[in-house]
């Protein structure tokens, strides 16, 4: 049997670690494994569809589908998930001690539509009263001045977005008090180096992220996975394949996180912070499959629409491959 070449663009991930070093194997296929940081990977393939299977910015992915010009079809693998209060920075002086406090405050951010601050919005909207059209909103560069939106936006009804300058940075606006706060996935260097002037909203990041999910049991997803379309055509075995090498390589992760012979990850007390995640979240705790993540893929839709991010609503059954329907669990 001749194998089908596939490009797999992904994290370098310990739950994706077994399909790269080829413990797992993709059936049908030779896998060429690109581990890439999730920036680039997202602009080559939602760009120019450079990849065959490509890790996905979910509300990116989600916005083609809604655009109806998706050129990939996702599987429930979400590769990379993130409960986001930790990623809502205030300035010191701003006078931001608590949620409500943003509303009329300029935020920053690097992109309105990136998942991890449609999680931020929703997260404020539902769990403290605080709704996009209370902030003022800039978007641009974090470090480096120039980025854009990934794909196009039409102006919001009732939101005030717009642009940072083109030499402008939002690190540098936080610290000169031409912004209020940041919300970013990344942290910013300003923080990282321990300066002054900012700091989280949420201090206790851990604890308010904890009682977020025993309130709501949402663990945010953030990325999926998704196979061309034309090649799902040519090829309709393929999102099984795909999916089940993604499972499997994330079991083996898990396995490796309670092996006490010789640690897999550079912490002292890996194996008592996994008990304590699991006797929190349950021994699955990072789950793939639509029926086991479907408060969050709904939550995160409904998101999208309220926040004007997309025109329409969008059915689950428009997300995923049909098949990945009937074998949610492998």
């Amino acid at each position: 049997m001749v194998e089908v070449p596939i490009t797999i663009a992904c994290g370098n991930y310990d739950r994706t670690r077994a399909i790269r070093d080829g413990r797992v194997k993709v059936e049908g296929c030779e896998a060429t494994y690109l581990p890439l940081y999730p920036e680039e990977i997202f602009f080559r393939a939602f760009r120019y569809q450079e990849f065959d299977v490509s890790e996905l910015s979910f509300s990116s992915y989600i916005r083609t589908v809604a655009a109806g010009n998706s050129a990939y079809i996702g599987i429930p693998a979400f590769v990379s998930r993130l409960f986001r209060h930790s990623g809502i920075y205030v300035r010191a002086d701003a006078g931001i001690r608590a949620p409500a406090d943003l509303k009329g405050k300029r935020v920053g951010l690097p992109e309105y539509q990136i998942t991890a601050v449609v999680w931020m919005r929703g997260m404020l909207q539902h769990e403290y009263g605080v709704l996009p059209s209370e902030m003022h909103w800039r978007s641009g560069g974090q470090e480096e001045p120039g980025r854009d939106e990934r794909t196009p936006l039409k102006p919001i009804a009732g939101l005030d977005l717009k642009p940072i300058g083109k030499e402008q940075t939002l690190v540098g606006m936080l610290r000169d008090g031409e912004l209020d706060a940041l919300f970013t996935a990344r942290g910013p260097s300003s923080f990282l180096r321990g300066e002054p002037h900012i700091r989280r909203l949420f201090a206790n990041t851990r604890e308010a992220e904890e009682a977020y999910y025993k309130k709501t049991r949402m663990f945010p997803l953030m990325h999926l996975v998704g196979i061309r379309k034309e090649l799902v055509r040519k090829y309709p075995w393929l999102p099984s394949s795909v999916y089940k090498a993604f499972c499997e390589a994330k079991a083996l992760a898990m396995v490796d996180l309670l092996d006490v012979n010789a640690l897999m990850v550079t912490l002292p007390w890996l194996i008592p912070e996994t008990e304590e995640t699991m006797a929190i979240m349950g021994k699955d705790f990072w789950p793939y499959g639509i029926a086991e993540n479907i408060r969050e893929i709904t939550a995160l839709a409904q998101y999208l629409h309220e926040q004007g991010l997309i025109e329409r609503k969008v059915a689950i059954e428009e997300l995923f491959h049909p098949s990945m329907f009937e074998i949610s669990k492998v």
